[in-house]
């Protein structure tokens, strides 16, 4: 019972910090014509609840696909015309078909944010929970990457802030945690509910396809394995099949929809159409912009295949290692380095897009404490220009601040940095002679970390209190994309370093089999 309280107060300092953030100012708030995300998901109930399903995903006279067309998958869709339905019933002015575009009211705003407090609470906070119980730890520890997780500033500010639902991240959760318990049936219907509420979590589909197909090798292609894979490939078609069925009525609905989810026409940094030049993102095709101008030299489609191949071999040896050796912990860490991959080099990555490699890490913050905290402070500060549009200022401060004094006691991080500590001692075991040099890791990395941290401080109080000059508009936010873009490729080298080298798959992957 005391470790159910424990947990139902760190539930309730989640929930608390949350309810605070949604105080302020949300996407878009009283910028027309196009306002912002917020209004992007009120025009998706308005659209869902007053057209025919037929004409969710085309341009018609109602439906202007110019202004925050549907582009996500069905089951987002479906999660609009359920909010729709509930909004009709308290007042029927914030859904009317075109004369609620860009309704603002205080009412309407507290129902909004309470969509989104109904989504944590019923998807994405239970699956944490859950998840922290099922780690093999201490209970000190299961509470502590609880209240760590629960408090990540990122997510609760792009979420309770900026405004977006933790759904999709939320279903992926619970892929996560029934694969953890070999419930790989329903770990799969669950990741496809996460894939069919968004595209982007594709991000994650390589480490699910390879861990499972992996898991069906070992158990052997000739018996149980064959079983097993069967049955995961009915889940998977089952699951497609009752999200897609509504627009199976014939082939151009369904073209249709797939052409408003990957918009590749649109080229290299259409997630960053809004933001004036250089695009404001911190994967390295924006960070190269602003040497080279990659859209200048290089056409759409050399962009696409540029971008597919380059992830591609990024992946690729985590995914071999993973397939052949498959284990819950080189899954839980694969999932991190494919979905950083996606992010540094995929085609049309938005900012927000960071989430989707910042959860997976929550998930191993109990390994590798330090290095789980940094990155996930450096994955909210590489957000700063879209929070500071948003008005955010406050918000992402005390938030950083409590995240890392949490994580600090939580864990001691600053105790948790030798080679061992950080998973690196087989890779500086494997260098043979210059393993000496390694005796003054713990003191590099603790210097790194701390200029990391001013650096970004620094930052963070230039990007909001100071012009920049004119000559140079978009200053602040180009050394914040760059410096964290930098940062990530440090992160992704570590992140495949401990993947590679890691003894511990091999044993662990016995059990498997």
């Amino acid at each position: 019972m005391e470790k159910w309280s424990l947990m139902t107060i760190t539930v309730l300092l989640a929930l608390t910090v949350r309810w605070a953030v949604s105080l302020g100012s949300y996407s878009g708030a009283g910028k027309p014509p196009m306002y912002g995300d917020y209004e992007a998901q009120r025009h998706w109930q308005e659209v869902t609840y007053n057209l025919p399903i037929r004409q969710w995903y085309f341009n018609t006279s109602d439906n202007n696909l110019q202004y925050w067309g549907l582009d996500y998958p069905p089951l987002t869709a479906y999660h609009s015309f359920l909010c729709a339905y509930i909004a009709k019933l308290i007042n029927p002015d914030w859904i009317a078909l075109h004369t609620s575009r860009g309704y603002e009211s205080q009412p309407h705003k507290l129902f909004m944010r309470a969509t989104v407090f109904v989504a944590d609470l019923l998807i994405y906070i239970p699956a944490v929970i859950l998840y922290c119980f099922s780690l093999k730890e201490t209970s000190t520890k299961k509470k502590a990457s609880a209240l760590c997780i629960l408090l990540y500033p990122g997510l609760i500010l792009i979420d309770h802030g900026h405004f977006q639902y933790p759904l999709s991240l939320g279903f992926a959760l619970w892929g996560v945690l029934c694969l953890s318990y070999d419930w790989d049936l329903l770990g799969s219907a669950a990741f496809c509910l996460a894939l069919n509420y968004k595209q982007m979590e594709l991000y994650h589909s390589l480490p699910f396809f390879c861990y499972l197909l992996g898991k069906c090798f070992k158990k052997g292609l000739k018996g149980k394995g064959l079983v097993l894979l069967t049955k995961i490939t009915g889940t998977v078609v089952a699951s497609f099949a009752v999200c897609w069925l509504p627009f199976c009525t014939d082939m151009e609905q369904i073209m249709q929809v797939l052409r408003r989810l990957f918009p590749i026409d649109r080229g290299l940094f259409e997630a960053c159409m809004f933001s004036s030049p250089p695009p404001r993102l911190a994967n390295i095709w924006c960070s190269l912009s602003v040497l080279i101008k990659i859209k200048n030299v290089v056409s759409p489609q050399t962009q696409l295949k540029l971008s597919f191949a380059v992830t591609f071999l990024s992946l690729l040896p985590t995914c071999i290692k993973l397939t052949v050796q498959p284990s819950l912990r080189g899954f839980k860490f694969a999932l991190v380095s494919s979905a950083l991959s996606f992010f540094l080099f995929s085609f049309q990555v938005h900012e927000k897009s960071i989430l989707l490699v910042s959860v997976p890490v929550c998930l191993i913050i109990n390994e590798i404490p330090f290095m789980a905290t940094w990155f996930l402070l450096v994955s909210t500060f590489s957000m700063l220009p879209l929070l500071l549009k948003d008005g955010l200022l406050l918000p992402y401060a005390v938030t950083m601040l409590a995240f890392l004094s949490v994580c600090t006691a939580s864990f001691s991080i600053f105790e948790k940095i030798s080679a061992e500590d950080l998973q690196l001692k087989p890779f500086s075991l494997s260098l043979k002679g210059y393993v000496s040099w390694f005796k003054s890791f713990p003191k590099i990395v603790r210097s790194l970390f701390l200029l990391s941290v001013t650096l970004m401080g620094i930052l963070s109080v230039v990007s909001a209190a100071v012009h920049p000059p004119q000559r140079l508009p978009d200053l602040f936010p180009t050394a914040v994309s760059v410096i964290s873009c930098l940062h990530f490729l440090l992160f992704l080298v570590y992140f495949n370093v401990v993947i590679l080298w890691d003894s511990k798959n091999s044993r662990s992957q016995k059990k498997i089999s």
